[in-house]
């Protein structure tokens, strides 16, 4: 799920943000729409959950009820809603109240399964800057072989091979009918769950490598494309 940036006010500014008329009576303020005006119980309790989701730190109901142009008893009350609707059994994630405001966390009674969980996810995906290009030249040719490889990309890849291989991004794909029945490479279902491909059709663009490339040089430098990223070529498999 994309999370969206919120800025609050602190709570020391929250609790004078609406200016008041001389008969102490708050005074509405410019947000595009009057506080309490087009805005339901419903809609306005599902933006309160949106923010106590997204902020890192505790959001307080002055906090909220400032950057929504809303009255702090209203918020408070929606949260109190919020808390009870997320406080049932059924739900696994709960509201909190600390140190003054409002948070989004997990049960208690789920943190050793949660952990368990965590324990298994996989570590995020680092490849070297060879490991890269050699992946890039086999997802644009597939099938393809090792000593074509080597020719694209004027180095040998058997180091990079290996490690794709080891990460299941890469497979093979039988051998070539010629001199030498070299061995064939293809790319996996792990490496479109990697890339969040739905099939190869949804090849990265080049820009998207380049991108990677950069990453992996930790710089703003990125050594030339590789020959296959070059042309633009796709592999006669990759639809």
């Amino acid at each position: 799920m994309q999370e969206t940036e919120v800025t609050l006010p602190p709570p020391e500014e929250a609790a004078s943000a609406e200016p008041c008329s001389e008969q102490g009576v708050p005074k509405q303020r410019e947000l595009g729409e009057q506080p309490g005006v087009g805005r339901d119980e419903a809609t306005l309790k599902a933006v309160i959950e949106a923010i106590v989701y997204v902020t890192e730190e505790p959001a307080t109901p002055a906090q909220i009820a400032a950057a929504l142009g809303e009255p702090e008893a209203r918020v408070r009350r929606l949260l109190a809603e919020l808390m009870e609707e997320y406080g049932r059994p059924e739900r696994g994630i709960m509201i909190r109240e600390v140190a003054g405001g409002f948070q989004m966390t997990t049960k208690p009674e789920h943190h050793e399964a949660i952990r368990a969980f965590v324990k298994r996810l996989k570590p995020p995906l680092k490849l070297s800057l060879a490991a890269l290009e050699t992946l890039a030249v086999i997802a644009y040719k597939q099938p393809i072989t090792a000593p074509e490889i080597q020719a694209i990309r004027g180095v040998s890849g058997v180091s990079a091979l290996k490690t794709l291989l080891e990460r299941k991004l890469i497979t093979t794909a039988g051998r070539k009918n010629v001199v030498g029945r070299p061995i064939l490479y293809k790319t996996t279902k792990e490496f479109l769950v990697q890339f969040g491909l739905k099939d190869l059709s949804e090849l990265p663009t080049l820009k998207e490598f380049e991108e990677l490339r950069r990453l992996a040089l930790g710089d703003d430098e990125a050594a030339p494309a590789p020959a296959a990223e070059q042309s633009g070529g796709s592999g006669e498999n990759q639809k």
